[in-house]
């Protein structure tokens, strides 16, 4: 087994690996599946991954056959996370995935990303386990849309409570921030604002231009510092992104 970095010729194996693997873990209809996998891995958006530097697309290949890939996306300074982790059912229970975990979270590391987080549908039972076993805390749930209906996607991360940065709001609440757990910005970066010291919830973004809290929201949905205009860099389910 061996564990590299994807090239131009494994985009039709990353494409029927991540279909077989959506079809195993999620209770998705079979077309929406199809339909995601050809939006989120056609040609185009495969060979800009390649090619983008804050992208990491690694994958697995055994007796020369592509059974499991991660997708990764810098999207801080020294902030690394997984969007996706896929293995090909016929190779589950092998340790794979959690080889391929280790690979990806030393790689984002070796590059400068060494605060993860990592992305999993609340449908897929497996997929959370799987991260609360490798020591990872849910954090925050998004929505996200697949084939026009939404799901919820729950966020998790790897985060030491004393490294949280308690501040005092004018309502009254405390907050945390984590200043090692960042989102690039349109001028600065974001840092994330947590409800309680260990982190347990996600209370918004902290501006790191103004060093104030910022969850307005511009016409895009996109989280923005009222103060100076700073805005939260689109994640991988906006349309600009895609």
């Amino acid at each position: 087994m061996e564990i590299r970095e994807a090239r131009a010729n494994d985009r039709p194996a990353i494409r029927d690996v991540a279909r077989r693997s959506m079809q195993a873990s999620y209770s998705l209809d079979p077309t929406a599946i199809i339909g995601a996998v050809e939006e989120w891995y056609d040609e185009n958006r495969l060979r800009n991954l390649l090619e983008d530097d804050d992208k990491v697309l690694l994958v697995v290949e055994h007796n020369e056959q592509v059974v499991a890939f991660s997708d990764s996306d810098i999207t801080g300074e020294n902030t690394g996370e997984i969007l996706w982790l896929h293995v090909d059912p016929d190779y589950r229970g092998e340790d794979i995935g959690l080889d391929l975990f280790k690979a990806t979270r030393n790689h984002l590391a070796s590059i400068g990303a060494g605060n993860l987080r990592g992305r999993v549908l609340a449908d897929n039972a497996g997929g959370n386990a799987f991260y609360e076993n490798r020591g990872l805390v849910k954090i925050g749930e998004e929505t996200v849309d697949i084939d026009g209906t939404s799901y919820v996607e729950n966020v998790y991360a790897e985060v030491e409570a004393e490294r949280m940065e308690p501040v005092d709001l004018d309502s009254g609440e405390t907050v945390y921030i984590d200043r090692e757990n960042e989102e690039t910005g349109s001028i600065a970066s974001f840092y994330i604002v947590y409800t309680d010291r260990a982190a347990e919830e996600i209370y918004g973004y902290w501006c790191g231009k103004c060093d104030q809290l910022a969850n307005a929201m511009d016409a895009s949905g996109r989280i923005q510092c009222d103060e100076c205009g700073n805005a939260r860099k689109p994640t991988r389910w906006d349309a600009a992104y895609l």
